[in-house]
């Protein structure tokens, strides 16, 4: 890695000059020059120079490889929530792609300074994936390659099976039933030896440490979008650059009807609370007019937009975020509406224009990070040790190949036979794999 040239450093100070003067409030940031493969390769280990040793990240370090060779994608902005936060730049990118990353990653570093859901996250992160890489290849030396690398995959297939909500949480000899953190339960209380033990408790705290940002995707990147986008119009462009970088920023934020582009969706939101709240289009007395010329024009000059905006920054996630602040004028600017594929003229089309169903449906994709919501109900089921898991079904079924792959992948951890209740077709189901076989049966 190589330090700054004296250009890029003299840009990098005045950026975040810039960055402090709006108010954003961000850890040193330590910026690193790195050629593409280099990028590609730190973008692979999830933006970490140092990882465990393992297929996956050999899997995506290829694809990533490929799609900047191709010219089907390129990384311009790689950030890791640390402090100090680290983040890389494109030796090949030019200076005005360095202005707009720059600009970028400092609002990301105050995001994850500031927003709720990073407080309880490791902040020396980038010591701890070293000190996780060195332990594995220990267990590698130990026990071989191939028993170490075949149990990560099985921890890594239910790395999604923490509680969101309860990060870090103690755990108590005696649980209270019923248990959402199960990767916590099992590191304690599964018959494993030490070994597996410690991997599986290394691959929950790194899930507990990536789990803000799946949060918080749309929040933190149309933030950094809104800044770098402000930073840069407002104060850091020169007049020859400023079709290059609408260009450019055109680009990073184009989504076309039926795709989901978290920069877009987030920039867009964020732009409408400030002009909102700059004109007083909140409250009871905004929300009780029934005149929508009156309410178009409306605009009491409050100016909170700039104060809202942080504030909101700081308490909500995506959940909140869409819950909140996705309103129908956001949804028709960004053409936000239930598609549905016609099978008679082979396209996809409108289904539904109503801001409601699209929110709801959003709000489903991003609930628990799309996956099923399980919890752990009885660890001695059927008075034979049987781990009984829960389903909370909130309309959609359990795709049962996933769900059996999923109750192998327990049953290799617990040892004994694995249960799932569940919903399926409109009947409670109880779904089992006992090491041998899957059955079915009501519940």
């Amino acid at each position: 890695m190589k330090r700054l040239a004296h250009d890029i450093e003299a840009l990098r100070k005045e950026i975040a000059s810039m960055a402090k003067g709006y108010g954003l409030d961000f850890f040193e940031v330590v910026f690193e020059l790195i050629d593409p493969a280099h990028l590609n390769e730190i973008a692979a280990y999830g933006g970490f120079p140092t990882r465990y040793p393992h297929w996956r990240f050999g899997m995506d370090f290829d694809h990533l490889t490929k799609g900047y060779d191709y010219g089907f994608q390129k990384i311009y902005e790689l950030v890791i929530n640390n402090d100090p936060c680290y983040a890389y730049l494109m030796n090949t990118n030019t200076l005005l792609d360095q202005k707009m990353v720059m600009a970028h990653v400092y609002a990301h570093a105050d995001f994850f300074k500031n927003n709720f859901c990073f407080k309880q996250t490791h902040r020396k992160m980038m010591d701890e994936m070293a000190n996780h890489a060195c332990r594995v290849r220990s267990f590698q030396e130990q026990w071989g390659e191939e028993e170490v690398e075949s149990f990560i995959d099985v921890c890594l297939s239910l790395e999604n099976l923490i509680s969101i909500y309860e990060p870090y949480g103690g755990k108590a000899t005696q649980p209270k039933f019923p248990v959402r953190d199960i990767l916590g339960f099992l590191a304690v209380h599964a018959p494993l030896p030490d070994w597996q033990r410690d991997l599986l408790s290394l691959i929950r705290q790194e899930a507990y440490y990536f789990a803000p940002q799946l949060q918080t995707k749309i929040m933190n990147e149309g933030w950094a979008s809104y800044w770098h986008s402000k930073i840069l119009t407002e104060k850091a462009l020169k007049e020859k650059e400023i079709i290059d970088f609408a260009d450019h920023h055109a680009a990073a934020l184009s989504m076309r009807p039926g795709q989901m582009n978290p920069y877009k969706i987030g920039i867009e939101i964020f732009r409408d609370i400030e002009d909102r709240w700059n004109r007083g289009k909140f409250g009871p007395e905004y929300e009780a007019c029934e005149d929508d010329e009156v309410k178009q024009d409306w605009n009491q000059q409050l100016g909170l937009g700039m104060k809202k905006i942080f504030e909101v920054r700081k308490n909500y996630n995506d959940i909140t975020f869409i819950d909140e602040f996705l309103t129908s004028q956001v949804c028709e600017r960004l053409q936000l509406y239930v598609y549905g594929y016609n099978k008679r003229n082979g396209t996809y089309e409108i289904l539904d224009r109503d801001c409601n169903k699209v929110k709801q449906k959003l709000l489903n994709s991003l609930t628990n990070f799309g996956s099923p919501l399980m919890e752990i109900r009885e660890v001695d089921f059927e008075a034979c040790g049987g781990l009984l898991l829960y389903h909370h079904h909130e309309g959609v079924d359990l795709k049962i190949s996933e769900a059996k792959e999923t109750l192998e992948r327990l049953e290799k951890i617990w040892k004994k036979t694995v249960y799932v209740q569940t919903v399926l077709n409109g009947e409670r189901r109880l779904l089992l794999y006992d090491g041998h076989e899957h059955k079915e049966r009501s519940a």
